[in-house]
């Protein structure tokens, strides 16, 4: 296969409608599968949102959008990515969920189709030995939000054939996108020097150093960020986090990678940040109001 022409994207949250709203601006044809049709429905809402945003703020051109809008498939099987050429799984930072759904999608798959995952930590050499074609499987972690950020990381599993990783390449190249390639090592290379920044904010804010709107309104004026550490760790989602945190801690064996106690509080709590109304700030009046 010497390019791809359709995708699949398994899992209509936050990511995967953002994958697959690129990539039917792109030209592709996508099927979008989430394992509840109200998830598939609520991905589409948001792609369709997000597109008239950028029509009205002139990045595209209504025609692209109502284009590209056509070229997205609602899939509530499986099946109905037999076809397709590439399949990015986009799902939970959990990779027992990712191994069951490789076991499902699998043997529907083509032969020659390529399966990738948009895990921003997990070991690619670890879930390609989960599926039938380690040879053709890939971490293309594409950066939140996917519309609007350019950089996507390219990770070879140490199965992963040289025409896969073309392949992904050339794929990301027509998104738009800038890649790099990471090493399959924990947390790759975003995540490496992002997630512990946040984790030691938290810790910050743990030991009482600062409050929430301390620590985030120095590291935006004395760090020039554009986001707070701690609002960016609400963005994120307080459990991806702890998952990446983990997965450091886990994987290289080092103390610094520690996940703030804090941090473990406010996930037990159901306190994940803005997609749960409340994590460091609180999101369920007109305006954000820190939680400490």
């Amino acid at each position: 296969m010497d390019e791809v022409r359709s995708i699949g994207v398994i899992g209509a949250g936050q990511m995967g409608n953002g994958i697959a709203h690129v990539a039917a601006l792109a030209g592709y044809d996508v099927y979008l599968h989430d394992m509840a049709r109200e998830r598939i429905q609520s991905g589409l809402a948001t792609i369709t949102g997000n597109m008239a945003r950028q029509v009205s703020s002139g990045r595209i051109e209504d025609a692209d959008r109502k284009a590209a809008i056509h070229k997205i498939h609602a899939s509530e099987n499986l099946d109905e990515l037999a076809d397709v050429d590439l399949v990015i799984e986009a799902v939970t930072e959990n990779e027992q969920m990712k191994r069951k759904i490789y076991a499902q999608v699998c043997p529907l798959l083509k032969p020659e189709a390529v399966l990738a995952t948009n895990t921003s930590s997990i070991s690619i050499t670890r879930l390609a030995a989960a599926t039938d074609r380690p040879e053709r499987f890939i971490g293309i972690h594409f950066m939140n939000p996917v519309p609007v950020m350019e950089f996507v990381e390219l990770v070879r599993g140490i199965a992963t054939a040289d025409e896969t990783f073309k392949l992904a390449a050339g794929f990301v190249s027509r998104l738009g996108k800038v890649s790099a390639t990471a090493e399959d090592f924990p947390a790759f290379i975003v995540n490496r020097i992002l997630l512990p920044m946040i984790n030691e904010a938290i810790y910050t804010l743990y030991e009482g150093v600062g409050s929430v709107e301390a620590i985030d309104t120095g590291m935006r004026l004395g760090a020039n960020h554009k986001m707070g550490p701690l609002q960016l760790a609400d963005f994120i989602g307080l459990d991806t986090c702890l998952s990446i945190m983990q997965v450091l801690h886990d994987g290289l064996a080092d103390s610094k990678y520690r996940p703030c106690p804090l941090l473990v509080k406010y996930v037990e709590a159901g306190w994940l940040g803005r997609k749960a109304g409340r994590g460091f700030y609180d999101y369920r009046g007109e305006t954000p109001v820190p939680t400490r």
